[in-house]
């Protein structure tokens, strides 16, 4: 596994995010202290930044093979989720998504950083962190599965609180969804494909964490 390695004094972690959408993840990071730079396949006007619009696969690979990777100490990727997502067998053909997945985790293990990636529940991914909205305060469940290159560990997080009655959108106005997930930059519509900035900043923060420990 790709371990957390020491980042030099005086310089702000670089995270590279793949399939970044409008950046709630990447907004997370941020808060956690790196500097952060998205790529995604469509045009991401609200991304708040630095961003380029490219295929993350191909990205990725060029990165790797002329060694540019190692400019970046931490790797996120978000692989697109229909290929896995129960709503999509409900409401149409998972064969109709490509499994990005699989040959993303294949790019990240010949990357030689630590990376993270996240989907959806129903993803074949290793279950380092499974994050809800509920566990940090949110009045959102939107359960995500986080696999990382060091196997997870680290703060302990109180359970979802599911019995509690969450907001109902529908009857608060176009701006719930995405201010109840904190992507308040976002659309409704760019913030029904995100996940909400806190679960990052978690997780960036454990990543800090670890790189304290590597340097002890």
């Amino acid at each position: 596994m790709t371990q957390p390695t020491h980042i030099r004094r005086g310089r702000r972690p670089r995270l590279l995010d793949l399939c970044c959408g409008a950046g709630g993840l990447a907004s997370g990071y941020q808060r956690a202290g790196f500097d952060v730079v998205g790529v995604d396949i469509a045009p991401q006007p609200n991304f708040p930044f630095a961003f380029h619009q490219a295929d993350a696969l191909t990205y990725l690979a060029h990165l790797i093979d002329s060694g540019e990777i190692h400019r970046y100490d931490l790797v996120h990727a978000s692989w697109p989720c229909q290929r896995f997502a129960r709503v999509t067998a409900w409401r149409g053909d998972r064969d109709e998504h490509p499994d990005l997945l699989t040959p993303g985790r294949q790019l990240l293990d010949q990357a030689g950083v630590p990376w993270v990636i996240e989907n959806v529940p129903e993803a074949p991914l290793r279950p380092d962190y499974v994050l809800c909205g509920t566990q940090f305060g949110l009045r959102v469940r939107r359960h995500r599965v986080f696999e990382t290159s060091w196997g997870g560990g680290g703060d302990l997080l109180p359970p979802c609180w599911h019995h509690k009655q969450l907001l109902a959108f529908e009857h608060k106005g176009e701006r719930a969804y995405a201010n109840a997930m904190g992507c308040t930059w976002m659309t409704n519509k760019e913030a029904r494909q995100a996940v909400p900035p806190a679960y990052s900043h978690w997780i960036g923060q454990q990543y800090t964490a670890l790189t304290r420990e590597t340097a002890a």
